[in-house]
């Protein structure tokens, strides 16, 4: 008879973190032991067994293979948000391309875009002082604007951007009660709350960007395939050609909305009426 193989020492990092709910115990043990030790270890172990977003603790996330500094108070980027940067990539020419990320948080999306696409001129803006801050430091700061929508962004992009990435807050108000704790209780209301059915602002962002876009030019909004429809919807009645994409390996869905010639010309005529 074999003596029986004995059992590793038990783990008490991992043992903590699988305690307080962490599905990923192991993995978030190994990656708050290469952010810290000793007395600092400790304080970040707490601070997850408490709740807070891994990312906020850590004080980054990966994102489209990017280190994205995330800071307490600030939305997390999900991976699933990667789906709005390939989309917006796609509708980028090769020459002056211009970008925006509205709704921009940490300006992970901006970040990802301007790794992409050296050269491109990207703004970013938010309405929250703790994302801009926090995208400030991930983006250059004189492009992070603070402010509602397109409000903050400068007057000379207006019928110059060739895509606006928009990740607006999609869940319905009251959903937000059965998501998460790490969500509803560390990140911004502000950033998770759409409103009745989840497009409020998104209804206004796709009432906005006609004036925005270059012809041909593109808004792309992350959003729920339950509500994608709706979303495509609301862009056709601002005379936007809506295109849903989904993607199976990201658990993402965006509508993608088009401006053609046409409404651009027709949207600069009734400007250049209204200010005769």
């Amino acid at each position: 008879m074999t003596d029986p193989v004995p059992e590793p020492p038990s783990d008490d990092l991992v043992a903590r973190l699988r305690a307080a709910g962490c599905v990923f115990a192991e993995e978030e043990a190994g990656l708050l032991r290469a952010e810290a030790e000793g007395p600092c270890l400790e304080a970040l172990v707490r601070r997850r067994a408490a709740g807070e977003p891994l990312e906020q603790v850590l004080g980054w996330a990966e994102f489209c293979g990017l280190r994205i500094r995330v800071e307490p108070g600030v939305f997390v980027p999900r991976r699933r948000t990667e789906l709005v940067v390939r989309e917006a990539l796609g509708a980028l020419p090769r020459e002056a391309p211009v970008a925006v990320d509205l709704c921009c948080g940490s300006g992970a999306v901006g970040a990802a875009l301007l790794h992409a696409v050296p050269g491109l001129d990207l703004h970013a803006a938010d309405v929250d002082p703790c994302a801009v801050g926090c995208a400030r430091r991930n983006l250059p700061p004189d492009r992070v604007h603070r402010g509602d929508l397109f409000h903050a962004l400068p007057g000379h992009l207006r019928r110059r951007v060739h895509a606006v990435a928009a990740n607006t807050p999609y869940v319905p108000t009251e959903a937000i009660a059965t998501m998460p704790p790490e969500a509803r209780d560390h990140e911004p209301r502000v950033t998770l709350d759409g409103g009745a059915d989840g497009l409020d602002v998104a209804r206004r962002v796709a009432a906005a960007a006609p004036d925005w876009l270059a012809p041909g030019g593109v808004l792309v909004v992350e959003t729920s395939r339950r509500q994608a429809p709706l979303l495509a919807e609301v862009y056709a009645a601002h005379g936007l050609t809506p295109r849903v994409v989904t993607s199976e390996d990201l658990d993402a869905t965006v509508v993608v909305g088009t401006r053609c010639q046409s409404s651009a010309q027709s949207s600069a005529q009734s400007s250049a009426q209204s200010s005769a």
